[in-house]
């Protein structure tokens, strides 16, 4: 079963991830991809980067960035097809626990969702 984790900050404008940070996941992912369970991961660009088409009142409407601060930020992805939702939550923790070995002062949420179909 295919999961998918988004990982947010809690604390946009932080700042860039400490190089140490992204040598960690580095090693995380290749151990991840060794063992079969990634699919794709990686990180996005900030808000400024990004364009969000709404539907509203059946219009559809394209707002090009830069974009006000928000209070959460999608800064990264990752899917794991793995046996069940409790494999994905693992290699989800071990990704945060990179974060907090690394980056001490960053803040956020990762989300695990299964993947339809």
């Amino acid at each position: 079963m295919k999961f998918m984790t988004l990982v947010k900050t809690t604390k946009p404008g932080t700042g860039a991830p400490p190089m140490a940070l992204m040598q960690a996941i580095g090693q995380m992912g290749a151990e991840a991809t060794a063992a079969g369970v990634l699919v794709a991961q990686g990180g996005l660009m900030g808000k400024d980067e990004s364009t969000f088409i709404a539907i509203r009142q059946r219009k559809v409407m394209v707002t090009d960035g830069p974009f006000a601060e928000s209070k959460e930020l999608v800064g990264g992805y990752a899917v794991y097809d793995v046996p069940t939702k409790a494999e994905a939550i693992e290699w989800a923790t071990r990704f945060a626990n990179l974060h907090t070995e690394h980056w001490p002062g960053w803040e956020g949420d990762i989300e695990v969702r299964p993947i339809m179909g």
